[in-house]
């Protein structure tokens, strides 16, 4: 009789043989298949390794784990196993779906020092708006979080109270805030005070913002809006429980504010006195940059006293809302000293607005 040998994914189907290492259950492509369909993030791991293995077969199943997989680590995998294949068939079918990018992220102590550097990545989608200007928008995992500040966060105010528990679908967020060059793509003009094409666009209102919205769904399809305070926050703290995504306090050498001003126990630092471009410094841990400091940003909200009856889905509170009442602005901006853009910070702006107000978008 021939002797045959095991392909790593081939089953053992009994025998005294010992299996190889990384042998499937069902083996094959069938035993690949399995395995990535197992709850078990490292199962599904070995699955993608092997499932370049078998082909025409192979590749399929990898896209599929592009369309149907919610791990994000898992289809990130799965995007760069088939990428490095470098076919030009399978580099144009992955135009199809979503792309990545990687980043890193610091963590502060109270004297500002970095005691962590974290690398990441982000799934998001490109949006060209013509003429070589691009929009970037992130992909926010759904999840649960505690919004607003503890009694025990130093600087806080009872307006960012009481603390109470959110749970926000998935959605998509703008990578920086709305630059003039977007803005100028889209309404044909720009008003911003700090002129540059890679800087936030400013001196815009809510209202403006949402004209702005409007203009972008029609040209695109999709539709794209200010974020509820509640998304922003969430997108904002990326997890984290502290004062700022970065950590206890934050320096500016992480953000563009008034750097006269402390929080904790770092040195004074920069007061720029304007605007500066967007994602020049650390993102937060999700990919998101600038979401304290430069610009402020509207979001959809109308203002409230507290938090007292706000809505724990993640939509934005406009119940018994008109326009006198005011609309949320988020993240300080380069004029405000750091504790007014703490994660937890939210202003109201009774219509006034100037070249330290910007947006973000968020889309569905």
């Amino acid at each position: 009789m021939t002797n045959q040998h095991h392909r790593p994914d081939d089953a053992v189907l009994g025998g005294q043989s010992q299996a190889p290492l990384d042998a499937a259950v069902l083996g094959g492509i069938q035993g690949v298949r399995q395995k990535l369909a197992s709850d078990n993030e490292a199962v599904k791991k070995e699955g993608i390794l092997q499932a370049l293995n078998y082909g025409e077969k192979g590749i399929e199943a990898l896209f599929g784990v592009l369309e149907q997989e919610r791990n994000l680590n898992i289809q990130w995998l799965a995007h760069q196993m088939l990428e490095k294949q470098g076919d030009p068939g399978i580099i144009a079918k992955l135009k199809n779906y979503f792309s990545w990018y990687e980043y890193e992220s610091v963590t502060v102590n109270r004297r500002g020092e970095i005691i962590q550097r974290t690398p990441g990545r982000a799934k998001y989608y490109r949006e060209d708006l013509g003429n070589g200007v691009y929009l970037d928008m992130v992909h926010i995992g759904g999840g649960s979080f505690l919004m607003g500040a503890p009694e025990s966060e130093p600087k806080s105010s009872d307006y960012q109270r009481p603390q109470h528990r959110v749970t926000v679908p998935e959605f998509w967020m703008g990578k920086y805030q709305v630059t003039q060059e977007q803005w100028e793509a889209i309404m044909g003009s720009n008003p911003a005070g700090f002129t540059g094409a890679n800087r936030p666009v400013e001196v815009v209102s809510w209202d403006d913002c949402q004209e702005f919205c409007r203009k972008l769904s029609e040209l695109t399809g999709k539709r794209y809006r200010l974020p509820s305070e509640a998304e922003w926050e969430y997108a904002c703290r990326a997890g984290t429980t502290t004062p700022f995504s970065c950590g206890e306090t934050i320096t500016t050498d992480l953000a563009n504010y008034n750097g006269n001003s402390t929080y904790a126990d770092e040195g004074k630092g920069q007061y720029r006195k304007e605007t500066v471009e967007v994602g020049i410094f650390p993102p937060n841990p999700w990919g998101i940059y600038d979401m304290h400091g430069n610009v402020w940003e509207w979001c959809e909200d109308g203002g409230h006293d507290n938090y007292s009856g706000a809505p724990v889905d993640g939509s934005a509170w406009t119940d018994n809302h008109s326009q006198t009442n005011g609309r949320v602005l988020r993240g300080g901006s380069w004029e405000y000293e750091s504790q007014y853009f703490r994660s937890a910070v939210g202003f109201v702006s009774y219509g006034s607005y100037g070249d330290e107000v910007g947006f973000r978008l968020v889309s569905m």
